[in-house]
């Protein structure tokens, strides 16, 4: 048997590249490009109306939760009328909320916070059991109110237990549920409004953020300076009609 060298390989494959037919190697892109230059490709924008995933019980208590956790100011408004439930309602019903691209199958064990998520639980379901917990709570220690109609320091109170974990969900600390509310609820607050939250670009308008402006390079390093144009969102842009 001949024993074809390294070299021998790499010297013959180097030949077959310029001996063979050009439709070899042309015929995938023969005759126009594979895309349409200049077309965009935006996200879905949310638009208003009802629950997508949440039941209007469950997006009551979301829009109160995320209330607590950002409260309305006289010059922003907090994270009910911001629109992070509506946010976390549109993101559950999607792919996020489905864990799609993720490894979902067992076996699910402990693992480090760095390891992300090790359970089947995704966060559509994690919801769903979590809202359900926190009502069974607040009706047996509130004289059957469900956490929207509580006043503000019993919110916060309850908030509070969800934190330190004292609170239970299917017999875990809800301290998990908490900090994936904390975070879902940022992210409606800060992210572009086209994705249901941060109405009227308020968080931004806010923190003086350009938005999806094309070019700010001139002032990144012009600290302590307010940017003087207003935001700019995803859906504004010129070339897609949303």
């Amino acid at each position: 048997m001949r024993i074809i060298s390294r070299r021998h390989l790499l010297a013959t494959s180097a030949v077959a590249l310029f001996i063979l037919p050009k439709s070899s190697f042309a015929s995938i892109i023969r005759g126009a490009l594979p895309w349409t230059p200049g077309k965009s490709d935006p996200p879905t924008r949310v638009m208003p109306g009802p629950w997508v995933y949440f039941t209007p019980a469950e997006g009551a208590a979301v829009e109160a939760l995320a209330d607590r956790l950002i409260p309305p100011d006289p010059e922003t408004p907090g994270g009910k009328d911001a629109g992070c439930a509506i946010f976390i309602d549109r993101q559950l019903a999607g792919p996020y909320g489905r864990f799609d691209g993720l490894y979902m199958g067992a076996p699910f064990q402990p693992g480090t916070k760095q390891q992300g998520p090790q359970s089947p639980v995704t966060p559509a379901q994690q919801y769903r059991l979590a809202l359900a917990a926190l009502d069974r709570h607040c009706r047996a220690s509130y004289g059957d109110l469900p956490f929207a109609r509580l006043a503000g320091d019993k919110q916060d109170e309850v908030i509070g237990n969800l934190e330190n974990g004292s609170i239970k969900i299917e017999g875990r600390s809800g301290s998990d549920f908490f900090d994936q509310l904390l975070k879902d609820t940022r992210q409606g607050f800060f992210a572009d409004p086209i994705y249901g939250g941060n109405k009227d670009m308020a968080s931004w308008k806010m923190i003086g953020f350009p938005g999806a402006r094309y070019d700010y390079r001139d002032w990144v390093d012009r600290h302590n300076e307010r940017y003087p144009h207003p935001p700019i969102g995803i859906g504004l842009h010129p070339d897609w009609s949303l």
